[in-house]
């Protein structure tokens, strides 16, 4: 399995990129956009796709252990020799050597391959992490100015309540408590206002550390981000990238821990070849041999090793076995905290939906008891004049209905965007975190 990048989105994002670094200004950009950015510019997703090349250089140089070897040499004498020096005087030297057969380095070339094999699902499992991150930053930002909306707009309801019981407190209409009340309620929205304000400040900075573009450019599209599925625990769920990189991890040290063990039982054959060019050009070898050394000299063979006591390799495949165990463990607790995680967010996700319910009925509540005030406002109650009848409304209604509204409007999507958030976690949990990006990135 191999990741790819679109050659043509790269250079659309470094362009986009490039443009925003430039003009740093905001601009609507796009859900699919900034998880792209994202994943381009994690550290972890850089660090995953460094783990992958290491395990593909690794599988390469246990497989070319049976690719024959050269080296070319030289024993040239920097100055003529004098005297007998014991060695062959050579001009040049051509050495192959290969491994042959060797019953455990198999083991180790299988290792490798599950060894890559884990490193790509790892990059695969951060590469969607990043997404999760991005996704849900950006999700919670578009809310957050949808919410700071309709904060604006209450507090403007809230000052007019305000001038309204002030007229009416110097009228003696009200009493002062109303007044203070009026303005208790103006205090509280203003903080209200100011806390979102300093959430959307730190959602920016958070896109802004994702994507590596200037704080504060990124305005959310809403339009760009696709309805999130209602997925649960019952359905069929993908495998894990995360929990099937630990299992082939496992797998790989297993393998490189039965190549250790046999290591120490199995004769390894290897081959060898040899070709030396003599001269006599600056030495006088040829005066103490019986016949002058020719020029060209040539040998080969196989060299066999069976091994009969190495404590070195025992040691060491105890060691590998220790790590096999080791990874086997934690490829054991991976999917039991996976099955933890799922029974949590399943759990959770139903409170949050029925939540988002009430929230939802709340607002349309609020907003059904605005109409009627509005519309009493407008046409009168009708039954003033009877007795009993309830008092005409008057314009401090009208302002606490809205500012009721406004706050279940809010409520409403503060549960909206945790229903979300719950859903793109179990997404992930599920593995249909790839099913969600290829619908992400077709919006």
């Amino acid at each position: 399995m191999k990741i790819g990048h679109n050659p043509l989105k790269g250079w659309a994002l470094a362009f986009l990129g490039a443009m925003v670094a430039a003009a740093p200004v905001s601009a609507q950009v796009s859900l699919g956009t900034v998880v792209d950015l994202a994943q381009r510019n994690s550290s972890t997703v850089k660090l995953a796709d460094a783990d992958l090349h290491k395990a593909q250089a690794a599988l390469e140089q246990a497989r070319d252990a049976f690719v024959p070897s050269a080296t070319f040499g030289s024993g040239l004498p920097a100055v003529p020799s004098v005297g007998f020096t014991g060695g062959v005087p050579s001009i040049l030297d051509v050495n192959v050597q290969s491994l042959v057969f060797s019953y455990p380095e198999r083991h180790y070339i299988e290792g490798a391959r599950s060894a890559v094999k884990a490193a790509t699902l790892s990059l695969k499992d951060a590469r969607e992490q990043v997404a999760l991150e991005a996704s849900t930053t950006y999700i919670e930002l578009d809310t957050v100015e949808h919410e700071l909306e309709a904060a604006h707009q209450q507090e403007g309801f809230a000052d007019r309540l305000v001038s309204i019981e002030q007229e009416r407190a110097e009228a003696g209409v009200d009493p002062l408590s109303e007044l203070l009340q009026a303005r208790l309620t103006a205090a509280q929205l203003k903080l209200r206002r100011l806390h979102l304000e300093t959430r959307a400040a730190t959602l920016s900075k958070q896109l802004a550390a994702l994507t590596g573009l200037p704080v504060g450019t990124i305005t959310p599209d809403h339009a760009s981000i696709p309805e999130i599925p209602a997925v649960n625990a019952n359905e069929t769920g993908h495998a894990l990238t995360g929990v099937e990189s630990a299992q082939m991890l496992a797998l790989s040290k297993q393998e490189v821990a039965k190549g250790d063990n046999l290591h120490m039982f199995l004769p390894q054959v290897s081959f060898g070849a040899l070709y030396l060019r003599s001269t006599a050009l600056l030495n006088d070898a040829n005066h103490y041999y019986l016949h002058d050394l020719p020029a060209n000299n040539f040998s080969s063979g196989f060299s066999i090793q069976l091994p009969l006591f190495d404590l070195g390799h025992r040691a060491k495949a105890k060691e590998s076995a220790a790590e096999a165990l080791r990874a086997t463990v934690e490829a054991e607790q991976a999917q039991r905290q996976g099955e933890v995680k799922i029974a949590e967010l399943t759990g959770s996700l139903r409170e949050l939906d029925t939540l988002a319910e009430i929230a939802i009925l709340k607002q349309q509540i609020a907003k059904e008891q605005l109409d009627a005030v509005l519309a009493q406002l407008e046409l009168g109650n009708g039954a003033s004049a009877q007795p009993g009848a309830p008092a005409q409304l008057t314009p401090k209604a009208e302002q606490l209905a809205r500012i009721d509204e406004g706050q279940n409007a809010q409520d409403a999507l503060e549960a909206g965007f945790d229903l979300a958030k719950a859903r793109l976690s179990l997404l992930g949990a599920l593995g249909h975190m790839e099913d969600w990006l290829h619908e992400l990135h077709a919006k």
